[in-house]
């Protein structure tokens, strides 16, 4: 099993490669730029080759994570940037030999079915132009912001819908499955048998493991460690063990302090997984 979390850049690709040995993570999660904003990045293509080799050789897998404001489903105004930005993001992330980039499902409000039309729209203009290996690996949504994403169902419709499926894997969070309500934290293997007859986890590429600070179906995306939070401890033990999973990435993007670190969440995984 890999366990890891999420790493600044802010000493390079390889840099942020390096911790995660440091640390014992044998995955890791980064921003291929600045994630507050859409603007491109001209990036070190040496340092990129180099995380991919140290990666490589140390057995450690790497994803990307799409800038926050990236929306699948945004404006016409907004679109051509949410586009450059997206394959900006998998030119970097392949040159890291990185899984992909993860991007959250579309936000959209006003018709569903509108909305859905829009990002599938956005992801065959996307996908055309991009030849790489690195995937873009869609999220499933809290809630917070509509009512998209929050199903595995529409998460298999939508790779089912675009020219090029192949190009597209899933990240799920499993604070936000929680907090949608995909996940009530007692009833997993009913979301696991769901989720095989469907054909969602041959294409499920990483994990977001992370609790939640609010209850299931509260439609609140906040993070809590996984310890700490509403989603039962058992419930987590069970879910990092479960067949389906088991041998995904699953990447912290948890509260980390000097009491408790990263570097302490991840030894205790590794102990629950033994």
């Amino acid at each position: 099993m890999q366990f890891g979390c999420h790493i600044s850049t802010r000493n390079g690709y390889l840099g942020a490669a390096q911790v995660a040995k440091k640390i014992g993570a044998e995955a890791f999660q980064y921003f291929p730029k600045n994630p507050r904003s859409l603007r491109t990045k001209s990036f070190d293509a040496k340092d990129a080759e180099r995380c991919a080799a140290f990666c490589q050789e140390e057995g450690i897998v790497s994803i990307g994570h799409s800038a926050y404001p990236t929306n699948l489903a945004a404006e016409d105004n907004k679109l051509q940037w949410v586009m450059d930005s997206v394959l900006n993001d998998l030119e970097i992330t392949d040159a890291c030999g990185s899984i992909g980039t993860v991007v959250h499902f579309a936000s959209f409000h006003g018709d569903p079915i509108e909305g859905y039309k829009k990002m599938i729209d956005t992801l065959n203009r996307i996908l055309l132009k991009w030849t790489g290996e690195s995937l873009i690996l869609i999220e499933n949504n809290a809630g917070k912001g509509g009512q998209l994403g929050l199903t595995l169902e529409e998460l298999v419709k939508i790779r089912e819908l675009i020219d090029q499926p192949e190009k597209l894997g899933f990240c799920l969070d499993t604070c936000h499955a929680f907090a949608s309500g995909l996940w009530n934290g007692e009833d997993w293997s009913e979301v696991e048998n769901r989720g095989e007859g469907l054909g969602y986890f041959k294409h499920l590429k990483a994990i977001h493991l992370n609790n939640s600070v609010y209850e299931t179906g509260s439609r609140k995306d906040r993070h809590a460690n996984i310890k700490k939070g509403q989603i039962p401890l058992e419930a987590m033990k069970s879910f990092i063990c479960s067949p389906s999973v088991k041998k995904i990435p699953m990447i912290l993007e948890t509260p980390s302090s000097k009491e408790y670190s990263h570097y302490d969440e991840i030894q205790e995984l590794k102990k629950w997984a033994r």
